[in-house]
């Protein structure tokens, strides 16, 4: 048997995504029955801010404009724990855990 020392890096590295990535897959297709299911996503916006001096209070807030629109998020995550879904797989998922109710 081969020396934890001289195990490759790289292989265990691609035993973990794979891992992982088993993982992922079954916690999508198979979710927990007793747990709430509500899939979300977080995305930013972002706001240009102007700001002037006030001797008392510092810097306050003097103008703000929003610069982009709100986009759709990249990944979902489910409240049940389960992350970084696509929409496809978050779909996949809602749809097997209303067929478990």
């Amino acid at each position: 048997m081969a020396d934890e020392s001289e195990r490759d890096p790289e292989a265990t590295l691609e035993e973990w995504k794979a891992s992982m990535s088993e993982e992922h897959e079954r916690a999508i297709a198979e979710p927990d029955p007793d747990a709430d299911h509500a899939v979300e996503g977080v995305v930013q916006v972002s706001y240009r801010v102007g700001y002037d001096y006030d001797p008392e209070e510092g810097l306050v807030v003097a103008s703000e404009a929003q610069v982009d629109e709100r986009g759709e998020p990249e990944l979902l995550g489910c409240s049940c724990g389960v992350r970084g879904m696509t929409r496809e797989e978050a779909r996949e998922h809602l749809a097997a855990a209303a067929e478990g109710d």
